[in-house]
């Protein structure tokens, strides 16, 4: 049984280690079997990989043959092209030479022809073509100007017309007298004083003249100055008013209106730039146009005469794109030195530079004053403003009382003088009297001669004529030629 049992056990462990002999072998060929497959695989794969490469490397070669087989025949056109125009060139060279030499067969025939070296008939070419051009020049230029000049005439008066509707005002004329209103007529008697000391006293402190006639309840104060006159009028109103008349009394009373009357006048002055928005000017300056509003020109207010200057230059300078505050200040000022006419020698106009000067205003106001009656060329668009706002302003009817008789008897006395002269075709006295105009016969009068004529002129006008200010002589002198194409 033991051994039975032994032979049993050994059978059975034999049998469990084939068995598992048995499955080693199976797992190891599993094992293999799988690297195989796996090996084949990788196999495959890389083949499918390489195949791709050799594909993408075969198109890559068939893109560069078929580049370079395009390259080649662009080459071989750009070479055919080359090849055509070096001919065209040669052909061209072969043309042009021809061409030279029947130019210069036709340029020996000329000469042979007409007996002319080629700079000669050269010459003759250009002279013809300038006269031909020269010509046709003018004309351009002369129909140029005439449709300049009338566009220029057309806008230039509506222009005008535009600003005189803008800036109309009213004008009152002025006189030379002043009326005080008496409370009754024994203030007459107090007023005179004793023996006349009264009246003596007032119109010596203030210069001007007391009229004291049968006109009740008034005196008539007379003077050609119309701040002394106001000066005057202000005192007496004081001392009518506190009832104490006597020397001493009249020269306190002077002595206030005339501090009442420098402040006033500075009043005027700031109200007249404030109003026209006029900025920087020099505080003495500002008082001296309020001095305008006691001046007179022709029976015109002054300061109210230039205001409307400036009113009306501002207009066209805005109109035109000039600089419409710079236009006002010149139309402001430009009658400025008659504010001290009367008190320093020398016209209104050079009076008006040097007071421009002396407050730095600027150089195109000085000019605009210089100007503005043609004693000197305008330098800039805003004197040629002002010199006709001036002449507008002084145009109004009523605006100054200078008879109608003795202005147009002067325009007639003037244009006489300059007609009696000899050489003297015709004249025109323009600018109300302030410029003549003489036009000469230039067969008669040189270049020479018309200056020495205008000298004669203006010193015979000084001798037989009265008038303010200045009158510009201009004596024109030209030639004309006038050709008709038939």
């Amino acid at each position: 049984m033991l051994v039975i049992g032994l032979f049993s056990g050994y059978f059975v462990r034999k049998n469990i280690h084939d068995k598992q002999i048995n499955g080693a072998k199976d797992t190891a060929e599993g094992i293999i079997e799988t690297a195989k497959q796996q090996a084949e695989t990788q196999k495959k794969e890389r083949r499918a990989e390489a195949q791709k490469q050799e594909n993408r490397l075969l198109q890559r070669e068939e893109t560069l043959d078929h580049k370079d087989t395009t390259l080649e025949n662009k080459e071989q056109s750009l070479s055919d092209r080359e090849t055509n125009l070096n001919n065209r060139q040669q052909k061209l060279d072969d043309k042009h030479a021809q061409v030279d030499d029947l130019i210069n067969q036709q340029k020996a025939k000329l000469e042979e022809v007409a007996e002319l070296s080629r700079d000669d008939a050269k010459g003759i070419i250009i002279h013809q073509t300038q006269q031909d051009l020269q010509h046709e020049r003018a004309v351009m230029i002369k129909e140029s100007e005439d449709q300049a000049k009338s566009e220029a005439d057309r806008k230039a008066k509506l222009l005008i017309a535009d600003a005189i509707q803008r800036s109309a005002a009213d004008m009152v004329t002025e006189t030379t007298v002043t009326v005080v209103n008496l409370p009754n007529e024994e203030m007459k008697g107090r007023i005179i004083g004793r023996e006349g000391r009264n009246i003596r006293t007032l119109e010596t402190l203030t210069g001007i003249d007391l009229i004291i006639d049968d006109t009740p309840e008034a005196v008539v104060l007379s003077g050609f100055d119309p701040i002394r006159r106001e000066i005057a009028r202000i005192a007496l109103e004081k001392l009518i008013q506190d009832g104490r008349i006597h020397p001493a009394r009249i020269e306190e009373a002077v002595d206030k209106a005339r501090k009442e009357m420098d402040s006033r006048i500075r009043e005027i002055g700031e109200q007249a730039v404030f109003d026209l928005d006029i900025h920087n000017m020099h505080p003495d300056l500002i008082k001296i146009v309020g001095r305008l509003h006691f001046r007179t020109s022709y029976g015109q207010n002054v300061l109210n005469h230039s205001i409307e200057v400036a009113k009306l230059a501002g207009v066209m300078a805005a109109e035109l794109g000039e600089d419409e505050n710079l236009a006002k200040r010149a139309g402001l000022l430009h009658d400025i030195g008659k504010a001290l006419d009367h008190e320093v020698d020398g016209s209104h106009v050079e009076i008006g530079v040097e007071i421009a000067k002396k407050y730095n205003e600027p150089e195109v106001v000085v000019n605009t004053i210089a100007s503005h009656h043609g004693d000197v060329e305008p330098t800039s668009v805003i004197a040629v403003l002002v010199a006709a706002a001036d002449a507008i302003s002084a145009a109004r009817p009523g605006a100054r009382s200078e008879s109608l008789e003795n202005y147009i008897h002067r325009l007639e006395k003037l244009e006489e003088i300059t007609n009696s002269f000899k050489g003297v075709d015709h004249s025109y006295a323009i600018q109300a009297g302030r410029e003549v105009r003489v036009v000469v016969k230039p067969n008669e009068i040189s270049d020479d001669q018309s200056v020495v004529l205008a000298h004669d002129i203006k010193n015979q006008i000084e001798k037989e004529l009265d008038y303010p200010g200045h009158i510009k002589v201009t004596v024109i002198r030209e030639t004309r030629t006038i050709e008709y194409a038939k």
